[in-house]
């Protein structure tokens, strides 16, 4: 996948998922409306609305990015870049990203799943992550592991860019919560 439009098979999820349209919006959080034109390929997906998707359908978030040989990489416009650096482990409980901010970047997330940890180790910084209501500074190869299950966040000085491996761990063996 690159810089186009995610295409999302909705409708097959919601049917392997047994949920009608309007089940299915309750529990993303996603408008009917925005999950027809997601499903119709009008629109393209944020990456908070995946996340959404994700966490409704209790799917990885390469569930989403996955679907060809090479590795996902997705610029969101107006927000970060990712790369799907390893899909989804159903045996580990864990996927791992590429994660690029441009210069001054910032990009907040929502609270995860309760279990849900992240490790970020940074290959490109200096890089800032909010976490545990702290912003802490991380230079090229400081690593660093954190409940992911509260708001927390990731921003790159302002004259220079970052990137950062991104490793989400999810409680438990088969069920996925994000």
């Amino acid at each position: 996948m690159t810089e186009g439009k995610i295409r999302i098979n909705l409708r097959a999820l919601r049917n392997d998922a047994g949920l009608s349209l309007s089940k299915a919006a309750a529990l993303t959080g996603v408008s009917k409306a925005m999950l027809g034109q997601i499903g119709r390929g009008e629109s393209s997906p944020t990456i908070a609305t995946l996340w959404k998707l994700a966490k409704g359908f209790r799917l990885p978030l390469t569930a989403f990015l996955d679907g060809s040989a090479a590795p996902a990489r997705v610029q969101f416009p107006g927000s970060i870049g990712v790369e799907q650096v390893f899909g989804f482990d159903p045996v580990l409980c864990c996927e791992t990203f590429l994660v690029r901010l441009e210069p001054g970047q910032e990009h907040c997330s929502e609270a995860h799943d309760a279990g849900v940890t992240e490790d970020v180790f940074v290959t490109g910084g200096p890089l800032e992550v909010l976490a545990d209501g702290v912003w802490q500074r991380l230079e090229t190869g400081a690593a660093l592991r954190f409940a992911a299950d509260q708001p927390h966040g990731y921003r790159a000085a302002e004259r220079q860019g970052a990137a950062f491996l991104n490793t989400l761990h999810y409680p438990g063996s088969g069920q996925v919560i994000t």
